[in-house]
């Protein structure tokens, strides 16, 4: 390489830096979101988006946010990792958005990391919950969540699963991707605090459509309750493979259940328990009865089982008011210093009471929800409902 090209590279690389320097100095009043609007998990990115529009729409009707209107600047990356680090960088530099909602797939949260540190933008994610992708290591880390977080979910479906179990025989079933494989350890951690050890472990791939060889090994080694990480196509699967084999554990699934799996597996997905932070079914506050009538009023749902992943929703809706509520300590929509104010958010949210939002002093506490704020629900007849609302409670 000669020194003329080194110095051209130079300039070029200089260049680039400085072009994202000016670009995040000139940001505008929008929160950008790169969520699956296409695809098998298109209703996850639906979920996210309804919560921060509506938010947004409350926002704004009450005159913005530092005298502006807030406006929300959505992609589809259906579930790419590198459509949503295009995606970050498109809405950081490109369209100048001052923060930016995480979505739906962990895969592609963990690979965004490296885009939302390179902009320096602030990613408040509000489903994928990987631990690592926000227990990333980094100072200033940019990763916050108002969502659930699989080392803290993991701990709850271990204490749910062997209050549940009869015999201490738990297995897990857990599909093969960063999702999957990163909530592994925090299983496995959870379980040897409870006393206990795994039976079996089985992993599988999206679209598998047979996991009978998994299934019986987990009948083999006799466990009664199964701690399942997928998402519903691939529950759906699971469950007939239970089926099929002539057995029927108690489930405790983590949230990537909690979309569809009812209207896929019928009746086999009865008795299916699954950690969410939020259900529109069943029983709802006045909070939840206000925001399920704006959405009726803008999207035409007629009922409440017509939103999916209803947790996405209602996190969505909360994370927009953190944001904003940073935006105005802040006082200026330098994404720099909105990172900075989110550790002074004080809210009282639809899922939570953010007292504070985050906690820099503690690296646990990039999480805004805590396990005290998570439920369990249980499919029932094509509904999620509370457990305590079902024949299940028991």
């Amino acid at each position: 390489m000669t020194v003329r090209t080194v110095s051209k590279l130079s300039t070029t690389l200089a260049l680039g830096v400085l072009l994202s320097t000016t670009a995040l100095a000139q940001q505008n009043p929008c929160i950008g979101n790169s969520g699956p609007l296409t695809g098998p998990a298109a209703f996850g990115g639906q979920a996210i988006k309804m919560g921060a529009e509506i938010a947004i729409d409350e926002i704004n009707a009450k005159g913005g946010v530092l005298g502006q209107k807030l406006r929300l600047v959505q992609y589809d990356d259906a579930g790419s990792p590198p459509r949503g680090v295009d995606n970050t960088r498109r809405i950081a530099l490109a369209d100048k958005c001052v923060a930016i909602l995480g979505g739906y797939h962990s895969t592609v949260a963990v690979a965004q990391v490296e885009a939302v540190h390179e902009v320096g933008i602030p990613y408040v994610g509000v489903l994928a919950a990987n631990t690592q992708s926000v227990e990333n290591g980094r100072n200033p880390n940019f990763m916050f969540r108002v969502s659930a977080k699989d080392k803290w979910v993991a701990r709850f479906l271990v204490e749910e699963a062997m209050k549940s179990s009869k015999n201490g025989k738990i297995a897990l079933m857990y599909e093969n991707t960063g999702w999957g494989n990163g909530a592994l350890p925090d299983i496995r951690d959870a379980m040897k605090k409870a006393g206990k050890e795994l039976v079996a472990t089985e992993t599988f791939n999206w679209n598998d459509q047979d996991m009978s060889a998994q299934v019986l090994r987990i009948k083999e080694a006799g466990a009664d309750t199964v701690l399942l990480w997928g998402l519903d196509r691939e529950g759906n699967q699971v469950l007939r493979s239970m089926d099929k084999v002539g057995i029927k554990p108690t489930i405790f699934g983590a949230w990537g259940l909690a979309g569809n799996l009812g209207e896929l597996a019928g009746p086999l997905a009865n008795g299916v328990r699954v950690m969410q932070t939020y259900t529109f079914m069943g029983d709802m506050d006045a909070k939840g009865q206000k925001l399920w009538q704006a959405i009726q009023a803008k999207y035409g749902l007629n009922t409440t089982a017509d939103i999916k992943m209803g947790s996405g929703t209602a996190n969505a809706y909360d994370a927009v008011y953190v944001i904003a509520k940073a935006i105005e300590i802040a006082g200026s929509f330098d994404s720099k210093k909105v990172r900075e104010a989110l550790y002074k958010v004080k809210h009282e949210g639809l899922v939570a009471n953010f007292d504070p939002a985050f906690d820099a002093a503690d690296p646990e506490r990039q999480d805004a929800i805590l396990p005290k704020y998570y439920k369990l629900t249980v499919w029932s007849d094509g509904k999620l409902l509370p457990i305590g609302q079902t024949p299940y409670k028991n």
